[in-house]
Formats: C-alpha cells, structure tokens, sequence
C-alpha cells in the first residue's frame, strides 16, 4: 500500500513540473517602446526673435532725480524708497527721529526752568523753591543753556532732514552712471617703468567716450 502511494505521487508531481513551461512567462522588459518626440522645432520666426532679444541692449533702471527729491521732501525716506534703497529708511528715521526727540525734551526743559525764573523775579514760590542755593542768576542761566541745547537739536535735525533729501537726488542721478560699462573702476596692477620698485597693487579708474 504504502508503495502505490508514493508511486502515485511520484506519477503527479512529474505530470505537474511539466506542464509548467519556461516559455509561457511574458518579458516585457526588453520589449522596445515606441515614443513619439513631444519636441517641436522653433519656426524661423521665433529663432529669429531670440537672436534679437540676445542681443538687444541691457535695459538699465532709471529713476527721476526731481521726484525721489520731492518725495523727500514730502516725507523723510520715502524718496530712498523710491531709490529701492530700503537700508537707508532706518537711518533716516532714526537720525530726524532723535533729533526731534531731543528737541522736545529740551524745550520741556526750557519752559519749566523759564516759569521757575519768572516767579523767583516775581517772589512766587515754584517748583525748585526748596532747593538751597537756587537764585534768579542760576535760574536764567540754566533756562538759557536748554534753550541753547534746542536750538542745537533743531538745526541738526533740519540738516539731516536736507541731507535726507540730497542724499535721494544724488542716488536717483547716479543710478545710471554706477551701471554705465564705460566707467569702470577695478583692481589692476600699477608698474613703474622709470623706477626700481616692484608692481604694486591699486585701482583703475577708466572711462571710454
């Protein structure tokens, strides 16, 4: 019995490894792929429309020297605005901003120094009439010094207000000349011929009319 078994399975598993094939498996690996070019090749039109824009002039950004003075003038750091020169907004914020903080103070100053030196001459008690050593003199001394200190603090910040404002006319104007290729300024080595020196670093300034 025993040996009619496994005669019979000895019989099927031979039946099934051949009807399995190598060949029936399909290799679609090696197949080669048919592909159309989605590509398609400039007209005579359009090669000729690159060639010019390659060789059309750099366009250089030009900014009107009157209007970034006005706008200035009409509020401080908005004409560097218009220059695309944001970096100097804070600078002159700042510099017209302390400048006025400065004055206020000064004249705050000012006027309680001059309200305490007009009641001392008035015999009116005021608000340094308990500090020893405080008279009518001292009083029109110290008054004198803060207003001092404001005028100081005015005519600055008006400097910095004008200097704002030339500032962006001068960099609206220049603008162009700091792209011009005709004017350079670059490293170059300075040799002198008549002397026993050696070639020496510098700069070059050059410009071709």
């Amino acid at each position: 019995m025993n040996r009619l078994t496994l005669l019979f399975l000895l019989i099927f598993s031979v039946k099934i490894f051949a009807q399995v094939s190598p060949n029936d498996t399909i290799r679609v690996e090696n197949y080669p792929t048919d592909t159309i070019s989605a590509k398609v090749s400039k007209s005579d039109v359009e090669v000729l429309t690159d060639i010019q824009e390659s060789n059309a002039p750099v366009q250089t950004m030009k900014f009107n020297p009157t209007k970034a003075g006005l706008y200035s003038a009409v509020l401080p750091g908005l004409g560097q605005y218009y220059n695309r020169k944001y970096w100097k907004i804070p600078i002159v914020w700042g510099g017209i901003g302390t400048g006025i903080g400065i004055t206020l103070w000064n004249q705050k100053q000012y006027d309680r120094y001059r309200d305490a030196f007009v009641a001392e001459l008035n015999g009116q008690t005021h608000e340094f009439s308990d500090v020893p050593g405080i008279t009518a003199e001292a009083l029109g001394r110290t008054q004198d010094r803060s207003k001092r200190q404001r005028d100081y603090a005015i005519a600055v910040t008006a400097l910095v207000y004008i200097l704002n404002i030339v500032d962006a006319v001068v960099d609206a104007h220049l603008y162009e000349g700091r792209k011009d290729p005709d004017l350079a300024l670059q490293p170059t080595v300075i040799y002198d011929e008549l002397g026993k020196q050696n070639s020496k670093a510098g700069l070059s300034l050059s410009y071709r009319f």
